[in-house]
């Protein structure tokens, strides 16, 4: 049985291993099913060996698994849970954004709104 340490490192590699922009819209687009490298780089529009650099760093976390197919290698995610996390993290976001934007809303009714300085004939000086 995992002890609560070994739990917590498997939980850090996990985190560690999403945290790329560009690994995270690799598992977006996988989520609709099977790529190839060559797929995935048209869509991601960047080279080759960046897209299988980040695949190996996937891979490693077990977070993708391959398949082959002739010549093809085909990637997947492994744990369909994981699309969970990924949406938790963008329920976040949103919830983030929208706090954000209440909070700007509420400092201009506080405030008289700004007249542009162009209008006023006033320099930016």
């Amino acid at each position: 049985m995992p002890t609560r340490a070994s739990l917590r490192l498997f939980k850090a590699d996990l985190f560690k291993a999403l945290a790329h922009p560009i690994r995270i819209h690799i598992l977006e687009l996988l989520r609709r099913g099977e790529l190839t490298v060559s797929e995935l780089q048209a869509q991601l529009d960047i080279d080759a060996s960046s897209v299988s650099q980040h695949l190996a760093i996937l891979r490693a976390r077990q977070i993708v698994h391959t398949r082959k197919a002739g010549t093809s290698v085909y990637y997947r995610v492994q744990d369909a849970p994981l699309f969970a996390i990924l949406d938790v993290a963008r329920t976040i976001f949103e919830t983030h954004v929208h706090d954000l934007q209440d909070a700007l809303d509420a400092d201009r009714g506080a405030r008289p709104p700004a007249r542009s300085l162009a209008r006023t004939g006033r320099s930016s000086r």
